[in-house]
């Protein structure tokens, strides 16, 4: 009888283990989730590994440090202190708000100004997003096109300066990025070792979903205002994802959907071929500047952007329901809605 027992706790033994190789979310007690609102957002932060719910709190606060900062929303923010200086004086502002100053600069040079922070005021003029939201006349954007321009944006140390009165920075493109980045390093540096961080669509998804197995990130149909309705799904490890596409924030006049993502050289919604475009990258901040970056070039230019970089990867979705994946993911990619179509370049 004891020879039997032990036979069978053997058996046990190996079926838990078989079983938590084949279905490891089944045995990840550990799972905890929690959500806020956060940057105009929702966030959602789910954790695999055992820790305290200071350690929630303390990623939700280093999210909440980013919007004091950057927001646009906060009155004492520092970047509305550099926005109500502008064609005055220069503001000093923190570290982080430098750094990711500096990196829109850096992505505005890159894309051709296609990405640019100071586009402000033509964002407020629009109000998309917002209960405010209205088709401006063509005389109100020429009127703020002016206004708009990297070039006569400076930072000297930590000092940052608009040239011109009237012009607004903007960081709603990029600070999401920047702060998914940090909640990622904040989360290592407690030992977490498997997370997704979702910041209202900017994923990171931090480690993997067991030692072999990368996570399943879902890539939104952008012909579907349902949030969840798939298109297809990416296999990932430590990486961001981060979708722009005129599904987001939009609102309709005439029959016509003006969405959020402008143009900054015509003041108007960017059109193109493109429905979205989802960027994957080792960095969020990254992704997020480049996700409207590549949206605003378009698939042929848009492309010729991201092979010129290292580490990144995209997604496009064309108004004609065709889908192309860059080379590094292609194989980690897979369409779902059978409604479209995968192409070459």
């Amino acid at each position: 009888m004891k020879g039997k027992k032990r036979i069978s706790i053997i058996l046990l033994v190996l079926l838990l283990f078989l079983g938590y190789r084949l279905f490891p979310q089944i045995f990840s007690s550990n799972k905890q989730t929690k959500t806020n609102f956060i940057m105009g957002t929702i966030i959602n932060l789910t954790i695999y590994d055992k820790v305290s719910d200071d350690v929630f709190s303390g990623a939700f606060d280093v999210i909440r440090d980013i919007e004091n900062k950057m927001s646009l929303n906060i009155d004492g923010s520092e970047l509305n202190s550099v926005n109500k200086s502008s064609g005055k004086s220069s503001v000093s502002v923190s570290d982080e708000t430098a750094y990711v100053i500096n990196r829109s600069l850096e992505y505005s040079k890159l894309s051709n100004g296609h990405f640019d922070i100071t586009i402000g005021p033509l964002v407020q003029l629009w109000g998309i997003g917002t209960e405010n939201a209205k088709l401006p006349t063509e005389d109100e954007i020429n009127n703020l096109l002016p206004k708009v321009g990297y070039e006569r944006l400076s930072v000297s140390g930590n000092n940052v300066k608009l040239e011109d009165e009237g012009m607004i920075v903007d960081l709603g493109s990029i600070a999401k990025g920047y702060a998914a980045d940090e909640v990622a390093r904040y989360l290592e540096s407690k030992g977490v070792k498997r997370a997704i961080v979702d910041l209202g669509g900017n994923i990171y998804v931090l480690g993997s979903k067991d030692e072999s197995i990368p996570w399943t990130v879902s890539v939104q149909n952008p012909f579907s205002e349902t949030r969840g309705d798939v298109l297809g799904i990416l296999k990932a490890s430590n990486k961001s994802i981060v979708t722009s596409g005129v599904y987001e924030r939009f609102f309709e006049k005439d029959g016509k959907r003006y969405h959020h993502i402008l143009d900054p050289f015509t003041g108007y919604p960017v059109e193109n071929e493109l429905m979205s475009v989802s960027i994957v990258s080792d960095k969020s901040i990254d992704g997020d500047a480049l996700s409207t970056s590549i949206f605003s070039l378009g698939l042929k230019d848009g492309y010729s952007l991201i092979n010129s970089l290292n580490n990144v990867d995209a997604i496009f979705v064309t108004k004609d329901k065709n889908v192309y994946v860059t080379p590094g993911i292609k194989n980690n990619f897979e369409i779902k809605d059978t409604s479209f179509k995968l192409k070459e370049f």
